[in-house]
């Protein structure tokens, strides 16, 4: 009796977690799909210049897809107590787990390459930057609007916008969201070096990974426990529905 009411706790603990873990999948999708249509943000920078950016937003869109495709099977095998979707859903969290440590232990080796992309494809953006002539327009009205702000010039100082044309051209000519307390946040406009913003947008980006690092980690350790959770909950109804099922062979 005792047996019967543990499993029928463990059932609806999984059920629950896997509602959650679904509902999670459309979030880790939704947030795919909002890379790939956002205008306004830091991302939108990176998309004009670079590849990896719409390929990171598919694969995000694939793990939410799959997620949710997880949570419905946890959320059937439990209720109905079905031991194949169980297993093949032990099996899929498990390949993801593995999959999100992999991923994480790249970053964590490559976050210097990573930086380097990142400095690589601002360049892109600021060399080409050009609001009069109508082209990479997303990209550089983001630009304009990071830079003014964040209250920063350039990604690692205003200099970098000596690689532009317009600015290396003319004399006090940079753009007009480099410049303090400047109204006009797009086009440029003519200002000193004493006008503009003293620091990079790179120790501003990075400020802010600093600040919010607590909250990035705390998100995926709480990812981590509660696909462990999974796991451990989808192996124990298992285990209980074999044992209960071997009791009930009939012996001769």
């Amino acid at each position: 009796m005792a047996s019967g009411g543990c499993m029928k706790v463990t059932k609806y603990f999984l059920f629950l977690f896997n509602l959650l873990f679904f509902i999670l999948g459309a979030v880790i999708l939704g947030f795919g799909i909002w890379i790939l249509v956002d205008k306004t943000s830091f991302i939108a920078v990176l998309q004009s210049s670079s590849h990896s950016i719409n390929i990171g937003s598919y694969i995000l869109i694939a793990i939410g897809g799959v997620t949710m495709i997880m949570g419905f099977l946890g959320c059937v095998g439990a209720v109905n107590e079905i031991r194949c979707l169980l297993a093949l859903y032990f099996t899929f969290l498990l390949l993801i787990l593995i999959a999100q440590v992999a991923v994480g232990v790249f970053i964590y080796f490559q976050r210097e390459e990573l930086k380097n992309e990142m400095s690589t494809i601002i360049d892109k953006v600021i060399v080409s930057y050009n609001p009069d002539d109508g082209e990479n327009d997303s990209a550089e009205s983001t630009w304009d609007y990071i830079q003014h702000n964040l209250e920063c010039c350039g990604w690692r100082s205003y200099q970098n916008w000596t690689m532009n044309e317009n600015v290396s051209n003319r004399t006090n000519y940079y753009p007009c969201s480099c410049v303090q307390n400047s109204k006009v946040s797009n086009g440029f406009c003519n200002a000193t070096v004493e006008d503009l913003y003293s620091s990079g947008c790179d120790k501003q980006v990075e400020s802010w990974l600093q600040d919010n690092l607590g909250v990035i980690l705390g998100v995926c350790v709480g990812v981590a426990v509660i696909e462990l959770i999974g796991l451990i909950l989808s192996m124990c109804l298992c285990r209980k529905i074999q044992n209960e099922d071997y009791t009930k062979v009939p012996k001769y």
